[in-house]
């Protein structure tokens, strides 16, 4: 849709510069932002990680950190109102009451002591006047509103007790309590499953209407932008390189940075009638012939939680994370393993892996793990590993990345200290890095570049199988479809086998050759991957597929 030019102004940022201090330094960090955001708009603002996003939410909210960051020039005006000079009381009775913001991760924006009443009446009560039972109606109005279960239970709750997208809806909630002229969202879907974002979406657009808010939602998801967005700001560096209504730029992207995200995008049906992922290296010729025994099998496998407790009048049984899950691997396919958060996906990964105690049959190149001690499983380990979804958190911030590569080779005592320095220099080449890299820490390179690392680690040990959990999940859309890519040519040249874990629809459907799909534990389906998006049987299935954001906004549909 076009949004009409007609409507008033809220919001103008005009020639925004920022500056990072650094040692040798001011660094310049935005340059030159200038766009509007109209009455009644949603405006998205997209690019990688680095591009300036969210330093242009923070200058917005006045909430850039005095240390490191601070405005060089420009304005940024609020319905004609300067807010870069404002005293912190003043901006104190801005942030809330005339702007508010939505953060990523709500559990890390929401405090882990204070009930979710507690939160949600405290900004009532400093931005509405609103006092005891007045706010805690208020508060209890906008959990309904943002369309919470039991909105009276929730508002005694605490966030660990709530599930990712009740939290979200709570800080959504809490950001529309007192009527904000502007609602800036930093990336508020990124960490929540496929049909919880279609669901927070629509949310936003509803109440958008219904509040007459205006809406600033960055992100880096090329999809969500199609969904919502009246215009579009894409940032590159620093810098705006192009800006528009959305049709437009998408139709017929101006700058070369655009054609390539929206090109990145994995498409949902883009590899119908194809039984398997596109190759990616035809230069290899033909795969290497492989062995046709399954690289992993799994029976009957059951995985509980807890044990039986005693209560007043009974006792209460164990949580069943998994049961009754089968499947097999062959060596050279993937798995894609699909499903909502709590579906039992990474149990699963975890115990196939013999992470976790489990009950049933796992088969890992014709060793049963069942019952293994650690001492055992270590032989094992040479033939499976893991890539997390998270690669800093993976990677020990004290060890330089040429020598967490080499530690798995250590470990299983495979080669000397000179054999070693090659083994991490040829890994680092196959992953696409310079070997010089092997001397720097993992803070010092980029997230995909860090994802890289943690694949060579895995590769350390020339295993047969990876367990990849939501590896591509944290990755900006260009960085994600690279990394695919490299694990497609690893499988093609390696002969690897995939057990792909994910909640992305379009990102099983380009790299699998077979698809299960789970929820509550279970498996409600598998089969091909043809078979599985081109006649999804399962009703689940259906509603995972229909939720997929589709990078269109012709083809509009908030569901």
């Amino acid at each position: 849709m076009t949004f009409p030019t007609a409507a008033p102004t809220v919001l103008t940022v005009n020639k925004l510069c920022v500056d990072a201090r650094t040692p040798e330094g001011l660094r310049r960090v935005l340059d030159d932002i200038s766009f509007e955001l109209k009455l009644g708009e949603t405006l998205c603002i997209a690019g990688e990680s680095g591009s300036g996003k969210s330093v242009t939410s923070l200058a917005i909210m006045g909430l850039l950190p005095k240390a490191s960051l601070q405005i060089a020039s420009g304005s940024i005006a609020l319905e004609g109102r300067e807010l870069s000079r404002l005293s912190n009381s003043a901006m104190r009775s801005v942030r809330g009451g005339d702007i508010a913001m939505v953060f990523q991760e709500p559990m890390t924006s929401l405090n882990p002591v204070m009930s979710i009443g507690a939160q949600l009446t405290e900004a009532i009560r400093e931005h509405q006047g609103s006092q005891g039972n007045t706010a805690e109606a208020v508060a209890l109005r906008m959990l309904d509103a943002v369309h919470i279960t039991e909105p009276a239970k929730r508002l005694k709750q605490f966030p660990h007790e709530l599930s990712g997208g009740m939290r979200q809806r709570v800080m959504i909630a809490m950001a529309l309590s007192c009527r904000p002229k502007v609602l800036i969202a930093d990336e508020p879907t990124t960490a929540l499953d496929v049909t919880v974002q279609a669901q927070i979406l629509k949310l936003m657009d509803e109440l958008k209407r219904e509040f007459g808010a205006s809406i600033i939602l960055i992100t880096h998801d090329m999809g969500v932008v199609a969904q919502m967005a009246d215009r579009v700001v894409i940032m590159q560096a620093g810098r705006i390189i192009e800006q528009g209504n959305a049709l437009p730029v998408f139709n017929a992207p101006k700058e070369r940075y655009t054609q390539d995200l929206l090109a990145a995008v994995p498409r949902l049906g883009a590899h119908a009638g194809t039984d398997g992922p596109p190759r990616v290296s035809p230069q290899i010729g033909e795969a290497p012939a492989l062995d046709r025994a399954p690289v992993l099998t799994v029976r009957s496998l059951d995985v509980t939680y807890g044990k039986a407790t005693g209560w007043l009048f009974g006792k209460k049984p164990p949580a069943s994370a998994v049961s009754g899950v089968s499947f097999e691997i062959l060596p050279g396919q993937t798995l894609g393993l699909v499903g909502e958060s709590g579906s039992g996906k990474s149990t699963t990964g975890k115990a196939v892996l013999g992470l976790i105690p489990f009950t049933g049959d796992v088969v890992i190149d014709n060793c049963n793990i069942g019952g293994l001690s650690q001492r055992q499983m270590r032989p094992v380990r040479r033939s499976a590993q893991m890539i997390f979804q998270d690669p800093y958190a993976s990677l020990d911030p004290r060890m330089a990345v040429g020598a967490a590569i080499a530690e798995p080779l250590i470990i299983h005592g495979l080669a000397n200290k000179g054999e070693r320095g090659d083994r991490v220099a040829e890994l680092l080449r196959r992953v696409g890095l310079d070997p010089d890299a092997a001397s720097r820490y993992p803070h010092e390179f980029s997230g995909g570049q860090r994802q890289r690392i943690c694949i060579a680690r895995a590769l350390a040990l020339n295993p047969k199988l990876i367990v990849a959990d939501e590896s591509v999940a944290a990755l900006d859309v260009s960085v994600r479809a690279r990394v695919l890519d490299l694990m497609l040519e690893l499988q093609e040249t390696l002969g690897l086998a995939y057990l792909l874990i994910s909640h992305d629809m379009a990102v099983i459907e380009r790299m699998s050759h077979n698809v299960a799909v789970m929820r509550s534990g279970r498996i409600v389906e598998m089969g091909s991957r043809r078979s599985v998006f081109e006649s999804p049987r399962d009703a689940y299935t259906q509603a995972l597929m229909a939720a997929v954001p589709i990078p269109d906004p012709a083809l509009r549909h908030v569901a």
